[in-house]
């Protein structure tokens, strides 16, 4: 493991409260919003935690993705190869040319389409819930198969490989894990995918991998590398993020019995619950990392040609100069720009159908189990700290 260079603090993770920021954050943010920190890999680099120097940075182009180092793994070695399709890992002109290709299948017409199916699926797995009887694992029963079965229908994944793709998606996101594991989940994801591609090529369905096969590619780019990418992408990214959101975010609100009290008295509250959620829970914990490609200025601060930044998106939702009284949770508070989605040119996708998929999911959960409570207290639960995405590994739930 690399050594810190000029023992700059290291960041911090703990928490003393599992649904807020760890400890010791808001005092690197009053205290300079962009600065030096060590971080998991041991290296050192830029740490940016105001909302506004987050923002600037996510959307200047002078900061590519193309790292050359991993910061928040423990060996530091930057495992992905970018390729066409891959929008996290591209800088322009391809992210644009490549967003532009996959962003006519994520419109809020065609996303707001899927409501029948999505809440088809959450009624089919609370019911079985209800058959089962209390008290069951929250995140096993229900966070982690709607979203996946959600992404899978989006992307004709066959009901039979859908247990293995759920299987993966996990394993690709620990970070307390070896680079070999890592890309031994890549290299089965890969083989799932390819196979998917080629009978979406022999049999085309009503699903985006053939809507994609199908679409009208003037520069040439749609072959069966750029499908793999983009599908590899956007399922595992679809797949994690929603079921962490689903398991914390219930979590959260058994929590606080009086923000639930509103919603289930008030279902129109929704909407409101999931923006607060998102902002209040940012499951991103580790942020975005970047690279400098030329001398810049990021908040006051120079940042020389070269030199690595991360941008701590959870930090940046808690900065009271954003939003007043960041630690309070209020579901009716107006809505605010959260950066939960990322912002500027890669700003999630697919945040539609992650917010549909979220208030269909809240909505029917607390109206079809009205006496949903906790079954375990809150200091026994186990957290996602060894994960990419932030959330709970088991919620006993009973009623």
């Amino acid at each position: 493991m690399s050594q810190p260079t000029t023992g700059a603090p290291a960041v911090p993770k703990a928490r003393s409260c599992p649904f807020l920021p760890p400890d010791g954050l808001a005092d690197i943010r009053a205290a300079a919003p962009v600065t030096r920190a060590t971080f998991t890999s041991g290296r050192e680099a830029w740490l940016v935690t105001g909302y506004e120097q987050v923002r600037a940075l996510l959307r200047d182009p002078s900061f590519s993705v193309q790292v050359p180092h991993a910061l928040h793994t423990q060996d530091g070695v930057v495992t992905q190869k970018p390729g066409r399709g891959s929008l996290l890992w591209q800088d322009e002109p391809e992210h644009t040319a490549d967003r532009k290709l996959l962003a006519k299948e994520f419109t809020v017409r065609r996303m707001q389409a899927l409501r029948p199916n999505i809440q088809r699926i959450v009624d089919e797995h609370l019911d079985a819930i209800e058959a089962q009887g209390g008290p069951v694992d929250l995140v096993k029963t229900f966070a982690n198969p709607v979203p996946s079965m959600v992404i899978s229908d989006l992307f004709g994944v066959p009901v039979e490989r859908r247990a293995e793709f759920q299987e993966i998606a996990e394993a690709m996101m620990r970070v307390d894990q070896d680079v070999a594991a890592t890309e031994a989940a890549g290299m089965r994801l890969g083989g799932l995918l390819y196979q998917l591609v080629q009978e979406r090529r022999a049999n085309p369905g009503d699903d985006l991998i053939s809507a994609l096969i199908t679409t009208e590619d003037t520069d040439g780019v749609v072959d069966d590398m750029f499908l793999m990418n983009a599908a590899g992408t956007l399922l595992i990214a679809a797949h994690d993020t929603t079921a962490c959101m689903i398991g914390l975010g219930a979590a959260l609100l058994l929590d606080r019995p009086d923000q639930l009290a509103l919603l289930r008295e008030d279902p129109s509250l929704v909407g409101n619950a999931v923006e607060e959620l998102l902002r209040y829970l940012t499951i991103g914990q580790f942020g975005g990392e970047r690279v400098a490609t030329e001398d810049v200025e990021l908040g006051g601060v120079r940042i020389a040609k070269g030199e690595q930044v991360v941008a701590h998106v959870l930090a940046a939702d808690f900065d009271p100069a954003f939003v007043e009284e960041p630690e309070r949770f209020d579901i009716t508070r107006r809505p605010a720009p959260h950066l939960a989605f990322g912002f500027g040119a890669h700003q999630c996708i697919g945040q539609q159908l992650a917010r549909i998929e979220l208030q269909i999911v809240f909505e029917t959960l607390f109206r079809r189990f009205p006496t949903l409570r906790l079954a375990e207290p809150v200091e026994e639960l186990r957290f996602r700290n060894d994960m990419v995405f932030y959330g709970v590994h088991e919620l006993p739930v009973t009623w």
